[in-house]
């Protein structure tokens, strides 16, 4: 689930995938639905899977739990599709409905570039003669204006080194998006960026939950964050809601800020509750995190907070 709400960042829209075959809801389908509505995210456009392997009865039912399922909540009106993806059936219509209610945002390409990391790489092979080595690679989306090859970049809040978190600063190589190389790139859409850095800060996902913009101009990162919490009613994703109870000063909390994973220990509790962190992060103020807590072994969703 942690992976699903860092991914959450970069999503302009979202597909809810309901199988035909099963009853809705399933705890799953719940949390994951709880997870779109916590994030934000509305525009979404709901699958009703595997008709394939159902017949017309189970069909009607299923898409009637599913509309029932989806009655008060903020995709109460998102469309339905019925599709095969083992058949590739009506994958045309489902392509029509993405086109027409997630609609692309308008962004502003003038503002400062803002890239948030969800992956990065060491592609060199192992065995590679030194000369041959090639910088790292960030993977992840560009959610505001541009960046190009040749750019100086800072990378924030950075790698631990030596047992503290420092800036990295690098320069693209070049950008990669589709398969397809660019000389610049904005946002939208998957990108890799190849860079100058030593490719073993970057190896498995270590730069994960990263911000890279141009020097100077990244927003502040944080050891500790100030927040608005506001709790789900129950909890989702077990076989009985339970109630969310209130927070506890000393507990840790997991919290998704952009693409970044930190724990957070609660250190106070009032009209705002003041988290510190295990992990910094580079955020904007107002900006969204989601909040989930250890419950029988597992991290389960509880709320969100607006960074003051």
């Amino acid at each position: 689930m942690a992976t699903v709400l860092t991914g959450t960042a970069l999503m302009d829209g979202a597909i809810l995938v309901i199988a035909a075959n099963e009853k809705c809801p399933q705890p799953q389908t719940r949390e994951h639905l709880k997870a779109l509505e916590v994030a934000g995210i509305k525009n979404v456009v709901v699958v009703q899977n595997k008709i394939d392997i159902v017949d017309e009865k189970r069909a009607v039912e299923s898409y009637e739990e599913i509309k029932e399922f989806l009655k008060g909540t903020i995709i109460e009106d998102a469309p339905i599709i019925p599709i095969s993806a083992q058949q590739r059936a009506n994958i045309d219509v489902l392509i029509e409905a993405i086109e027409k209610y997630i609609p692309t945002p308008k962004r502003d390409p003038k503002k400062e570039p803002l890239m948030l990391v969800a992956r990065s790489f060491d592609v060199n092979k192992p065995g590679i003669e030194p000369e041959k080595i090639v910088g790292g690679v960030l993977g992840g989306s560009i959610i505001q204006g541009k960046l190009k090859v040749g750019d100086e970049i800072e990378i924030r809040p950075g790698a631990r080194i030596k047992g503290e978190y420092k800036t990295l600063f690098s320069k693209i190589k070049s950008l990669q998006k589709a398969r397809k190389n660019l000389k610049e790139a904005g946002p939208g859409g998957l990108l890799g960026l190849m860079t100058k850095l030593d490719p073993f800060l970057t190896k498995a996902d270590s730069l994960a939950g990263n911000v890279v913009g141009l020097v100077n101009e990244l927003p502040e990162i944080y050891w500790k964050l100030e927040i608005e919490f506001y709790p789900l009613e129950r909890l989702v994703g077990t076989e009985e809601e339970r109630t969310v109870e209130p927070l506890k000063v000393g507990e840790a909390l997991l919290i998704n800020a952009w693409t970044m994973k930190s724990l957070g220990i609660v250190k106070r509790i009032g009209e705002t509750v003041e988290l510190e962190l295990k992990i910094p992060v580079c955020i904007k103020r107002k900006e969204r995190i989601v909040i989930s807590r250890k419950i029988e072994g597992r991290w389960r969703l509880i709320g969100y907070g607006i960074i003051v």
